[in-house]
């Protein structure tokens, strides 16, 4: 018997022994995951500047290329790590993708648009930000370039930690902007150009939010509020594919192919209008098939905008590829061809080997340290569902579009947050409209106390301020940056 007892006394400890060496591996291993991403991060950015000595030769500037290479891949980890969720954060925060699925899709087709479609003449310098020829020498255009792309890149990796979805356009051109001023003087601004990008702080998130929620309160009248559902949506959820496809096919030719073909805004438009009216036409079988057998409620809808949801997300990370990845690698490509060429006046197109780092650094970013943000963006500032999700989605595509032909300078980042914050104000409203109504209708219901009233609001508001915060001080914020650093270099170099 005391054998018994002793060996079950025993058995127990050790239980307990391992259970907390259980706990100690989880703990361990939770600890370890931010060290391994940062370790790999590290062992990426090393590649680059390897890649770069390699790439660019032997020469007196070899060191300096090396140096951009590497502050290029650290930008293109934060553009991973912060600017992609804009895309895949809906589908997730929808549950319409896990978030390994998300992080796969977005690195295959972000690698894919910055490859396939992303070499274009990109440099934050061509777009009129500051004069070249102001910078007197390709020395001190090389320290600007240098200086804009380390600013801009620890400004977004300081909001990625804060947990803020902020423009990386905006904080390159900011770092541009702050190392022009820095150089050669307020006088070598672009003021003009500046005044517009300020405008696209409203622009943009107020276009895309008014869009999506424009597209929730015609899903809600046409298909959500119907006695049928399913009926009304066998009619309507074709067209809104259609709509889909053909904003995407009009956005891809217009910006994310335009690399590889040249179309004018009409000649985008007529092809969006062929694509949709071909996916209008193939989605009626498809949708009917699918419509089988569900029953007559709000959650069978989810089952109906699950696979076209999948679909934009995948598609506007092809066009985000395309077109952001110029943020973290115009200024490097800029640094590489005044090194080489002495050529620092004129239009500057991305090397291969500057398009690859750049590529598979958002695409490291994104898996190493993107969750955290496709988190905030899909669940944290108003839930969603696939429905809501798709408006965001359509909404920014749609937006894009529309300000190109409007000629508005506008972020993608703010038009996508923006979406969200359009579909959850627009809950907000109408929860609120129909809370009215239903007082009308029963006078005597008891009225709800005003705190709680604020408990029950459907966005967030803490996440709300620290953005539109975050938003509003970028380009002041890295320009400043960008000018320290500049005279560090300077300090440094002399």
């Amino acid at each position: 018997m005391e054998s018994r007892d002793f060996e079950a006394r025993h058995l127990e400890t050790l239980d307990r022994d391992l259970g907390r060496f259980s706990n100690l591996e989880v703990a361990t291993a939770y600890v370890a995951r931010p060290m391994v991403g940062t370790g790999v991060a590290l062992i990426f950015v090393i590649v680059a500047g390897l890649a770069a000595a390699l790439f660019f030769g032997q020469t007196s500037n070899t060191l300096v290329v090396v140096v951009a290479a590497v502050f290029g891949a650290y930008m293109a980890l934060n553009i991973g790590a912060n600017d992609v969720a804009n895309n895949m954060g809906p589908a997730v925060g929808a549950n319409a993708l896990t978030m390994g699925g998300a992080i796969a899709i977005a690195a295959i087709f972000e690698s894919a648009g910055a490859l396939l479609a992303g070499g274009d003449v990109v440099s934050t310098i061509a777009k009129g930000i500051i004069a070249p020829e102001s910078m007197g020498s390709p020395q001190v255009f090389v320290w600007a370039m240098m200086s804009a792309l380390l600013s801009s890149a620890l400004w977004v990796n300081l909001a990625t930690w804060v947990g803020a979805p902020v423009s990386t356009t905006h904080s390159v051109v900011g770092g541009v902007m702050g190392a022009g001023i820095a150089a050669a003087g307020f006088g070598a601004v672009s003021w003009g150009t500046m005044g517009a990008i300020a405008a696209s702080w409203v622009v943009s998130p107020v276009l895309g939010g008014a869009v999506a929620a424009g597209f929730l309160w015609f899903i809600k009248s046409r298909i959500v509020y119907r006695d049928d559902k399913i009926a009304a949506a066998r009619v309507w959820v074709p067209v809104l594919v259609g709509i889909m496809a053909g904003t995407f096919a009009a956005y891809l030719a217009l910006k994310g192919l335009k690399s590889l073909i040249d179309l004018s805004l009409s000649a985008a438009l007529l092809i969006g209008v062929a694509v949709g009216v071909a996916f209008w036409l193939g989605m009626i079988p498809v949708t009917r098939r699918q419509a089988r057998g569900l029953e007559n409620r709000n959650r069978s809808l989810k089952v109906l905008f699950g696979i076209p949801l999948i679909v934009s997300a995948a598609l506007l990370s092809f066009a985000h590829g395309a077109n952001d990845v110029a943020n973290a690698v115009g200024p490097l490509a800029a640094i590489v061809q005044a090194s080489g060429t002495g050529d620092f006046t004129h239009a500057v197109t991305i090397p291969v080997w500057v398009m690859i780092i750049g590529a598979f650094g958002i695409s490291f970013g994104l898996f190493l340290f993107g969750p955290k943000l496709i988190r905030m963006v899909g669940s944290q500032i108003t839930k969603l569902n696939p429905v809501r999700a798709y408006c965001v989605v359509l909404s920014a595509a749609i937006t894009v579009i529309l300000a190109s032909w409007l000629g508005l300078p506008v972020s993608s980042t703010h038009i996508a947050v923006g979406a969200v914050f359009g579909v959850g104000f627009f809950r907000e409203w109408h929860s609120e409209r129909r809370m009215r109504k239903m007082r009308v209708a029963m006078p005597d219901r008891a009225e709800i106390a005003p705190e709680e009233r604020r408990r029950r609001k459907l966005v967030r508001r803490s996440h709300f301020l620290t953005i539109i915060a975050a938003w509003i001080i970028t380009v002041p914020a890295a320009a400043i940056l960008s000018a320290v650093i500049f005279h560090g270099i300077g300090i440094i170099a002399g």
